[in-house]
């Protein structure tokens, strides 16, 4: 979960934010954080409660619910693979110097994807993107603080400084871009109770709920740091040095680089190119098997086949099969829409989000309602102090959305 959020809602929007906001939008970034958090912990809670995905739950609750959650998902999975897959394209063209388009940069990366997945042996990698998580945010604090040990003017972090700038159309077009993947969308708590899961059938282990909300509040902690460190970054770096960030995923790959560069010196380029690729690799990778696993259990949900054989006739498991197949059609169809739209990179990624942050109520709203049905145990279900901050970020939510209605009829 931590390797998925640590991506495009850091890399490139909160720089985006500290660029042309400065400091501004860190208060409205932190409760972002803070009202989400409830909505994606009930994720990781629900699934080693009742040792099943949130995707069997909705159902439970109706096949309404079900139909919800996949019109979401259906709605905003191509686009949102597009949108990491050509971050990453960029970042792959910068490390090893491709002057490639950026469509077949992000072939390749899909490709990549496509090949760890379907082989299934992905575990030492995932082990592998952990460090080089943690190598990029101790680089990205590292720089964070020689570039404010360096800088003899400090008011670009008075959060005040820009703030006229965030209350005009395009302010608020970008603010909610920005929130809508501060720190992770809301769908991704779906997707963990089905890593959750997967995690217990390999390992053999069914998690506690302790253990699971500890590993999931150590990950959304991390997430949370980075987003404000790369906010201070960009507004002390670009902001500071009045630059303006490109729209071309290769072009800001090498812009977001040189903020490094910039505090740690030219030797660190390479060492934070290939940390920042690696852990956007990580967040397409994740992003990639996700969509093919939830198409999966929504497939198995609403048109069952008791009837259906566990193998083909040449072995294959048949869940298997499918993955691979819906994994084929979704890379596909991010690939046409990068070799389509991919040119208007930032305006791309500010659609995705946006559409994330307009349907975040409704999920919210559909965990908040599955996490305290009967079949919870009650011990298993949110703490009344929990509860009460679920209800307060659905209000911060709607609040946003209907703030978002009011600026386009006006």
């Amino acid at each position: 979960m931590a390797g998925a959020a640590i991506g495009v809602s850091h890399l490139v929007q909160s720089t985006r934010a500290g660029a042309d906001y400065g400091t501004s939008l860190i208060p409205l970034i932190l409760l972002a954080c803070l009202f989400k958090y409830p909505f994606l912990e009930f994720g990781p809670r629900y699934a080693a409660a009742t040792g099943e995905s949130m995707l069997v739950g909705f159902k439970r609750l109706g096949s309404w619910a079900l139909v919800l959650f996949a019109l979401v998902t259906v709605s905003t999975m191509f686009v949102i693979l597009a949108s990491v897959t050509l971050v990453t394209a960029g970042l792959v063209g910068v490390v090893f110097g491709l002057e490639a388009n950026t469509t077949w940069l992000s072939l390749g990366v899909l490709l990549a994807c496509m090949a760890i997945l379907a082989l299934g042996q992905y575990r030492s990698l995932d082990i592998g993107m952990k460090w080089v998580m943690a190598l990029l945010l101790i680089s990205t604090i590292t720089a964070t603080a020689l570039a404010l040990f360096g800088q003899d003017d400090l008011a670009i972090l008075n959060p005040m400084a820009h703030w006229d700038g965030v209350w005009t159309a395009t302010g608020i077009a970008f603010l909610l871009a920005l929130l809508g993947w501060m720190p992770i969308p809301l769908d991704v708590a779906a997707w963990h109770s089905l890593w959750t899961l997967e995690r217990a059938e390999q390992t053999g282990h069914q998690p506690s709920i302790r253990e699971s909300v500890f590993d999931f509040r150590l990950g959304y902690l991390t997430a949370t740091v980075s987003a404000v460190v790369f906010v201070i970054l960009g507004a002390v770096v670009l902001a500071g040095a009045g630059m303006n960030l490109p729209t071309g995923a290769v072009a800001f790959s090498h812009e977001l680089i040189k903020l490094y560069t910039a505090s740690l010196g030219e030797w660190s380029y390479f060492l934070i190119a290939l940390g920042a690729m690696s852990a956007m690799f990580s967040t397409t990778l994740a992003v990639s098997d996700a969509y093919p696993r939830v198409l999966q259990g929504l497939m198995d949900l609403m048109w069952p086949n008791p009837a259906k054989q566990d193998q083909t006739d040449d072995g294959a498991p048949v869940p298997m099969r499918r993955y691979v197949v819906l994994l084929t059609l979704m890379s596909t169809g991010a690939l046409v829409i990068i070799a389509t739209v991919g040119q208007q990179f930032t305006r791309l990624i500010d659609f995705a989000t946006t559409v994330s942050f307009l349907s975040a109520p409704i999920l919210g709203w559909l965990s908040l309602r599955l996490i305290t049905r009967p079949w919870v145990a009650v011990e298993h279900q949110p703490s009344k102090p929990l509860r009460v901050l679920a209800g307060a970020g659905l209000v911060f939510l709607i609040g946003f959305c209907v703030v978002w209605v009011f600026w386009q009829m006006s």
